[in-house]
């Protein structure tokens, strides 16, 4: 079955940088778009952003716009987030999700048909 596999989360000081990566496993990953959301305790699981199959669209959410990217290496089937300029507010759980609908909004939950375990980003101040 279709496995998405998170890495690189941690804790760091606000201000501070992690990547994350998704490695994808029997899924056909250059015919997905891939996404990024999280859900911080107590919280409704939110968009953070995605990119398209051949990586030319990208979306974010206006929180994270300026400070994270998103890129994805179809050769590696991985997908990876750069996030920058991290505040406390940042903090959650972080999941990577695959999907084949992109439309002309931002991208929602119900776009993505697979999902990953997710990585816990905690921000300190």
């Amino acid at each position: 079955q279709v496995q998405l596999v998170e890495s690189g989360g941690g804790l760091v000081q606000a201000g501070g940088s992690l990547r994350l990566s998704c490695a994808a496993s029997r899924l056909a990953f250059s015919n997905y778009n891939m996404g990024w959301f999280r859900q911080a305790p107590g919280k409704e699981r939110e968009f953070v952003t995605a990119i398209s199959r051949s990586g030319g669209m990208v979306a974010f959410a206006d929180s994270v716009k300026g400070r994270f990217t998103i890129s994805r290496d179809n050769a590696k089937n991985t997908v990876y987030l750069q996030m920058g300029s991290l505040k406390p507010e940042d903090t959650a759980n972080y999941y990577c999700a695959a999907g084949l609908s992109w439309g002309l909004r931002l991208p929602i939950a119900a776009d993505f048909h697979f999902w990953g375990q997710g990585t816990q980003v905690t921000v300190s101040s």
